[in-house]
C-alpha cells in the first residue's frame, strides 16, 4: 500500500492523503474519482508507474504510440526470479507479445494480416455455434435453480467460443484456462519467488502449446484461426511461425479471460441495478447498449501500460524518457467530464460508447467484435430463458489481487424454477 499526493499547483506530489492499493479489486472505483479530482497523474513508488486517471489523458496516452510506447504491456510487474527464468529458458520459452506490446511497423505488419482474420465472414459462420454453446451450458444449472455463475457459465462459455475459432479440442479447455491464469498472476500479479515457479512451468507447457497448433496446421490444414494464418503464410503473408503461435499465445488469453470477466461483472452489475435486467427481459433489443453500458461501468480490464519513449507531459505533469505509465481504464470509464452521472448504470445512456474498455488507437482490441457479439447473445439467451435471474441475498464479493484485470472470485445467482 502506497501513499498518494494531492497535487498542487507547483508540485504534483506534496501532502500525502489517500491510500493507493493498486492489486487490490475490491472496489477501486470511489478511489479513481478522488484520484481524478485531487491527483490526476501522480508517480506511485510501490509501483514504479506514474498513475493516470482521466479520460481525456488516458486517450491521448493511447492514441500518441509513438511517444507512449506499448512495448511494456506484457512486461511482468514484478520480475521474474532466477529460478523461474531457469524454468522458462531450459523449456523453450520464448513466447512474446501477439499484437497488444508491439510497435510499428512490425505491430503494422501482424494487425493487417490478423485482423483480416477476425472480420465478420468468420464470426456470422460461428454465431450459431455460440448459440448452441451458451445453451449447452444454461442447460447444465438450470433445473436446479442457484449456480455460480462465474465458474458455471462465464468461466467456460468465452473459452469454447474461442476454441471454436482456434480450432482447439473441448478436452483441453481446463488446460488452457489453468495456463491463462499463470500467465495473467506471473504478468499483472504480485507474486513471491517461490509462488512464481508452478507458474513459470505452465508458461513452458503454454508456448509449447501454441506451437504444436502452428506445427499441426502445416500438416493438415483447417478451417480455424490458425488455419487461416498459415495458408496466408504460404500465400506470401509476411508472417513466421513464431509469429503466428505468438498471435496464438495472445489470443488463447485475451479472446476469452477478458470475456469471462465481462459477463460475470456484466450479470453482477445487471441483477445490481435490477430495473435494467427488467428492461432487456422485456426488450432484448435493448441488449447492445446494455453491453456497451458494462463495458463502461464494469470492464474486465480496469488499468493498462505504456512507456515513455521520450521525455512528455501527460494532464500538465512532466513525465522522464523511460518512464512506466499505468492508464486507469476503469477510472476514464466514469470520468464525469465525458460521462453524464457516471457512478449511474443506466442501459438507456447515450454516452456509453465514450468508454475506453477495448484500449484506443492502433492497438484497440482485434477481438472486439467478437466479445460484443458473445456477450448479446449470452444475454439474449439468459433473459429468455432465465427471466427471473437474481442475485443470492448475502453473496460475498473478493476479486483476484493483480493491477489490471477485475475478475470476481463467483457470482451467486438463483432464480424461480418452473
Amino acid at each position: 500500500m502506497a501513499r498518494v499526493a494531492t497535487q498542487g499547483a507547483s508540485c504534483p506530489f506534496s501532502e500525502p492523503s489517500q491510500d493507493f492499493r493498486p492489486y487490490d479489486m475490491a472496489d477501486p472505483f470511489p478511489f479513481y474519482a478522488w484520484l481524478r479530482d485531487q491527483a490526476p497523474v501522480f508517480y506511485s513508488e510501490e509501483t514504479g508507474y506514474y498513475v493516470v486517471s482521466r479520460h481525456a489523458d488516458i486517450k491521448a496516452v493511447f492514441d500518441d504510440w509513438r511517444t507512449f510506447s506499448s512495448e511494456n504491456a506484457q512486461a511482468p510487474m514484478r520480475p521474474m526470479c532466477d529460478e523461474g527464468r531457469r524454468i522458462m529458458r531450459d523449456g523453450g520459452f520464448t513466447a512474446y507479445s501477439g499484437l497488444s506490446a508491439r510497435v510499428p511497423p512490425e505491430h503494422t505488419r501482424l494487425r493487417a494480416i490478423v485482423q483480416g482474420c477476425f472480420g465478420p465472414r468468420r464470426f456470422k459462420a460461428i454465431e450459431p455455434q455460440i448459440r448452441e454453446i451458451v445453451n449447452a451450458q444454461i442447460d447444465g444449472f438450470i433445473d436446479r435453480g442457484h449456480a455460480d455463475f462465474f465458474r458455471e457459465f462465464a468461466y467456460d462459455v468465452p473459452a469454447l467460443v474461442l476454441f471454436k475459432l482456434v480450432g482447439v479440442p473441448n478436452a483441453d479447455v481446463p488446460r488452457v484456462k489453468a495456463w491463462s491464469v499463470s500467465r495473467a498472476l506471473l504478468t499483472w500479479g504480485n507474486l513471491s519467488d517461490d509462488e512464481q515457479l508452478p507458474h513459470a512451468h505452465n508458461m513452458v507447457e503454454y508456448w509449447a502449446y501454441c506451437r504444436a497448433l502452428v506445427a499441426a496446421r502445416h500438416e493438415n490444414p483447417t478451417d480455424d484461426l490458425p488455419g487461416d494464418l498459415v495458408r496466408l503464410q504460404a500465400g506470401g503473408a509476411e508472417i513466421s511461425d513464431d509469429e503466428i503461435a505468438g498471435v496464438l499465445y495472445s489470443v488463447l488469453f485475451a479472446g476469452h479471460e477478458t470475456t469471462t470477466t465481462l459477463l460475470a461483472n456484466g450479470i453482477d452489475s445487471l441483477l445490481s441495478y435490477r430495473d435494467n435486467w427488467v428492461a432487456i427481459v422485456a426488450d432484448r433489443s435493448r441488449i447492445p447498449a446494455a453491453v456497451d453500458e458494462v463495458l463502461r461501468f464494469s470492464p474486465s480490464i480496469v488499468a493498462w501500460r505504456r512507456k515513455a519513449t521520450t521525455d512528455a507531459t501527460i494532464g500538465g505533469v512532466k513525465v522522464p524518457e523511460g518512464a512506466n505509465i499505468l492508464l486507469l481504464i476503469g477510472s476514464a470509464n466514469r470520468d464525469e467530464r465525458v460521462i453524464d452521472h457516471p457512478e449511474t448504470f443506466d442501459i438507456a445512456r447515450r454516452d456509453a460508447r465514450q468508454h475506453l474498455s477495448f484500449g484506443y488507437g492502433i492497438h484497440s482490441c482485434v477481438g472486439q467484435q467478437l466479445a460484443k457479439l458473445e456477450s448479446t447473445i449470452a444475454l439474449e439467451e439468459l433473459t429468455r430463458r432465465i427471466p427471473s435471474l437474481r442475485l443470492a441475498p448475502n453473496r460475498s464479493r473478493t476479486y483476484l489481487n493483480n493491477i489490471s484485470f477485475r475478475v470476481p472470485a463467483a457470482v451467486a445467482v438463483e432464480w424461480d424454477r418452473a
